[in-house]
């Protein structure tokens, strides 16, 4: 077990999310940031499908009641085992008691911590991924308990540390694809979307990111289509929004883009005021 001593902003359990359940209208959900959740769980030697801790903007602690291996991608929150500075991308040794904690962040909004053989939370239609109203919790609480498996001896040594690729996190080009409703921009609506440059709003969660710059338009309301993460939308006030991983699986402004999934993880790691632009 883990036990969480100090919660944070929005720590949550997260896998690679619910498929085949959208006509139910249940979302995706799943990490945020794929490619650091399966970095943690590459050096684990894990499924990519294990389930791992999603931590935003560091300052939690977490005690480990048993013996395991972790690792940790993603955004850096200064992390220390029992007070001592612990080093990202490497395989590291969990003993029984042992504290880990996250204070201020260095870069980046997300970070995972993966644990061997994956966290062992409920699983509903399929999938671990903390959802309002299909799992019991939507974050973690100070005091709950976390299952893992055991492991009586430790004797995983190494020094290898898988580098970190900071273009990840600095990078601010989203590549992106035409969306269904691409078409119904006109020529200098398509030229102001890929040439200009936009700022995250503070409006920003898991559902989805608003960004603050606009696009003028006069684009009629769609019939309810499906969006998946990673569709952009237009609505009518010019204002973009992005959708995420806990997305709805309909909606009814116009899909101008589509992200790519790398671009989604990328955007992830983006905050309050930071700069987006959309790639072809």
């Amino acid at each position: 077990m883990i036990k969480v001593l100090k919660a944070g902003f929005y720590s949550s359990i997260q896998d690679k999310g619910r498929f085949g359940f959208a006509s139910r209208g249940i979302p995706f959900s799943g990490v945020m940031d794929a490619v650091s959740a399966d970095l943690a769980n590459a050096i684990l030697n894990n499924s990519p499908d294990c389930a791992v801790l999603e931590i935003c903007f560091g300052n939690c602690s977490f005690q480990f009641l048993t013996t395991t291996y972790i690792s940790i991608s993603g955004a850096n929150f200064s992390p220390t085992i029992n007070g001592t500075v612990v080093k990202m991308n490497q395989l590291l040794t969990i003993n029984k008691n042992d504290i880990l904690s996250f204070g201020k962040p260095k870069f980046g909004a997300r970070t995972y911590v993966a644990v061997k053989e994956g966290f062992q939370t409920k699983k509903a239609f399929n999938s671990r991924s903390f959802f309002k109203h299909i799992t019991d919790q939507t974050i973690l609480k100070n005091g709950d308990l976390l299952p893992i498996p055991s492991f009586k001896t430790n004797k995983a040594k190494t020094n290898t540390v898988v580098k970190i690729k900071t273009n990840h996190f600095k990078d601010e080009s989203l590549q992106a694809t035409e969306g269904p409703e691409f078409y119904l921009l006109n020529h200098y609506q398509k030229k102001e979307l890929l040439e200009k440059n936009f700022t995250i709003s503070k409006d920003h969660n898991r559902m989805g990111f608003r960004l603050n710059e606009s696009i003028e338009n006069e684009l009629p309301s769609i019939l309810t289509s499906a969006v998946l993460p990673g569709t952009v939308q237009l609505t009518p006030s010019g204002k973009l929004i992005v959708l995420m991983r806990d997305c709805q699986v309909t909606g009814g402004y116009p899909r101008i883009l589509q992200l790519k999934d790398n671009a989604i993880s990328k955007l992830a790691q983006k905050s309050l005021s930071q700069k987006i632009k959309f790639l072809f």
